[in-house]
């Protein structure tokens, strides 16, 4: 059974979810292996938010579902190619895997899309009239 302690480094002290030594006692007698790894944040749900809205607003705008607007999206910004055996398939990726900054790009590219190919101009909350937006899509 795996154990996950998590480490948190800030203004130089180290602080731990739990204390190491009282997890590690109770492994199964055994050898183990401790690697210590950055974590990746993972998008958090404000920013999930901002998708669903934005994409109910290019649905709203152009009539196409928020769930084809999405599907587009992530073909568009999120798929990469692989090689199965003799071939190379294209793969798309979604939004639900993605780092904090990698979610902050998807976003970005959205939104300069929404706005170079459909006129849509999405805001971002720091933006003045976002308030108003929010209440319009946030359902």
């Amino acid at each position: 059974m795996a154990k996950t302690i998590t480490i948190r480094k800030e203004c130089g002290k180290v602080s731990m979810s739990d204390d190491l030594a009282a997890v590690l006692s109770t492994l199964r007698n055994g050898t183990y292996t401790l690697t210590v790894k950055r974590a990746k944040e993972a998008r958090t749900i404000p920013q999930n938010d901002l998708l669903w809205m934005w994409l109910s607003c290019i649905e709203r705008e152009t009539g196409t579902s928020k769930m084809d607007c999405y599907s587009y999206y992530c073909r568009r910004f999120l798929s990469h190619t692989v090689r199965m055996g003799d071939h190379m398939v294209v793969v798309n990726d979604t939004s639900s895997q993605l780092t904090t900054a990698q979610m902050t790009e998807f976003l970005n590219n959205i939104q300069a899309d929404a706005l170079t190919e459909l006129g849509i101009s999405l805001p971002m909350p720091q933006d003045r009239y976002f308030e108003h937006f929010y209440q319009t899509f946030n359902y």
